[in-house]
């Protein structure tokens, strides 16, 4: 599928002027570094929960809480399933009021919840339960929207593609990949869900931190760039055998 998906109108015009970087991701770590740890750590307050509230949470239902595999399974897929409609909504916001307030917003709201949550889930009333998981991803949902285009923005269109993924990637090695490992040790220690809580707390103030520090997206600047290329003639490209970009026509 990647291979038969063409470059964006910005980045056809770098390859066009032959102005792409040789090695880009040296080129970004130096330049951009501080852009990729704040990438990475913004993802804290989104990413770390996340796992949490969808893969934690069917082991903590099921053996701890006493529910059924059927209904934890079908209580995050409704949650899932309203995330389909909240993530483009909260994309759409930030559009409207910007990249940077919509996310900080999801992310303190994701660390007013983490107590709330848990104190649903442990009242093993099935219905606070469901409601507790059904509306969990809503403050996820309203990073998640913004956060492509966020982090994006904050570099150049020669640097972006590494950047953004360097940024992106490393929040699966501090944030996501441990939530699960972290939560179930702190259940085990302390047999209490507020530390876990704690926990979520904890990476919602990294992210809203490093949100509120990372340089303002270059939203303006990509439009500007989109906009002085609009009418430009920008190269069809299609891929050789050897998988490389290779100009075949103007459109």
């Amino acid at each position: 599928m990647r291979l038969g998906v063409l470059e964006s109108p910005l980045f056809a015009r770098e390859l066009e002027k032959k102005s792409v970087e040789k090695q880009p991701t040296l080129e970004v770590i130096k330049r951009n570094p501080r852009e990729i740890v704040l990438s990475a750590l913004l993802r804290m307050s989104e990413q770390m929960p996340f796992y949490i509230f969808t893969a934690f949470v069917l082991a903590y239902g099921t053996e701890d809480l006493g529910f059924s595999k059927g209904f934890m399974t079908n209580s995050v897929m409704a949650a899932a399933a309203l995330s389909l409609f909240m993530v483009p909504f909260f994309g759409h916001l930030s559009d409207r009021f910007g990249r940077k307030r919509v996310y900080m917003a999801g992310a303190i709201a994701t660390g007013l919840w983490a107590i709330p949550y848990f104190l649903m889930l442990d009242s093993k009333v099935g219905a606070l339960v469901f409601v507790a998981i059904f509306l969990s991803l809503i403050p996820h949902d309203a990073q998640y929207g913004p956060q492509a285009a966020l982090i994006a923005e904050s570099f150049t269109t020669r640097l972006r593609y590494s950047g953004a993924g360097m940024g992106y990637q490393l929040a699966s090695v501090i944030a996501g990949g441990p939530a699960p490992l972290v939560a179930t040790y702190l259940l085990h220690t302390f047999n209490s869900t507020l530390p876990i809580a704690l926990y979520i707390v904890f990476g919602a103030v990294v992210g809203t931190i490093a949100t509120a520090l990372l340089p303002e997206p270059q939203r303006a600047e990509v439009e500007r760039e989109f906009t002085e290329g609009a009418e430009s003639p920008l190269p069809r490209f299609t891929r050789e055998s050897q998988g490389k970009m290779t100009p075949t026509g103007v459109r």
